[in-house]
């Protein structure tokens, strides 16, 4: 029983120093240099772990703060898992965090400048929350406090960068499609000239006929024998061209392919008997 017992106090001495360790910093210096002011200028302040510093810090717009410290766990100088330090708007609780660069040592470095901020604490009128969080694994406990609060001093004579929203999954207006417009035919005018080179043609065409020996005295012939061939080739021939104009002034596409295939088919079997029965004809020595 008395070992049991002094084994238990050891125990809870231990875990007493363990959850005693905790993390924290030393050697803090936070350094606010604009652009060009050489080595020692500008503002420079200690910090402490515990106490905040009383006076805001301005930072401008070619201004760039500094921070370089040493992280320890316990007594011992160490480097821990993750260093940062943020940013914090007590108005609109909008944070943002920045790396510390830490060796093995535990020497950390962390530098920023007004073009490292998002555009809101630009804007902002209300000093922002400067904190440093150190943690690592282990027992020892993190470290997070506020070391300073930061004005940012925004020149008005350079123009802020506010970039776009984000898009936003959600409802949306209903969308209208306008779609194109179908093509016109071309004006009446054009369209009746050409007609009307087509139909002067027509007077050449029969001329030619006469002058090659067209005999239309064989038509009633033709039409005896065949006659169904010949009126159907004749009326496909016709309804193409009704065809094609019904295409030229309204119809689209897809109603002439249809009305074409079918008619086609008629002009195909009626002209191969008609040019058959010709060829008859021909052979019997009637032309």
């Amino acid at each position: 029983m008395r070992f049991s017992f002094v084994s238990s106090l050891l125990l809870a001495g231990a875990s007493a120093v363990s959850a005693a360790s905790s993390w924290s910093f030393d050697d803090a210096t936070m350094t606010v240099q604009a652009k060009g002011a050489g080595v020692g200028g500008g503002v420079q302040e200690k910090l402490d772990p515990t106490t905040p510093l009383s006076k805001s810090i301005a930072l401008g717009a070619t201004d760039t703060l500094k921070i370089i410290l040493s992280t320890v766990e316990g007594k011992k100088a160490k480097r821990p898992h993750q260093a940062f330090l943020t940013l914090t708007d007590p108005k609109t609780g909008l944070e943002d965090a920045f790396a510390l660069s830490v060796k093995d040592n535990g020497k950390g470095k962390v530098e920023l400048t007004q073009k490292d901020l998002p555009y809101q604490f630009i804007t902002t009128s209300t000093p922002l929350k400067a904190a440093l969080v150190i943690a690592s694994f282990g027992s020892s406990e993190p470290y997070k406090a506020d070391v300073f609060d930061v004005e940012v001093k925004r020149d008005p004579n350079v123009p802020l960068a506010i970039p776009e929203p984000p898009v936003r999954y959600g409802k949306k207006d209903e969308i209208h499609h306008i779609f194109k417009e179908d093509p016109r035919n071309p004006p009446k005018m054009i369209t009746l000239v050409f007609a009307a080179a087509v139909a002067a043609t027509l007077p050449v065409l029969l001329i030619a006929w006469v002058a090659l020996g067209a005999n239309v005295n064989h038509l009633p012939k033709a039409l005896g024998a065949a006659p169904a061939s010949h009126a159907l080739f004749f009326g496909s021939v016709v309804a193409l061209e009704g065809i094609f104009f019904l295409y030229y002034t309204c119809w689209n596409l897809f109603q002439t392919l249809p009305a074409v295939g079918a008619v086609g088919v008629v002009a195909l079997l009626s002209g191969s008997r008609a040019l058959s029965e010709v060829q008859e004809r021909r052979l019997s020595g009637q032309r």
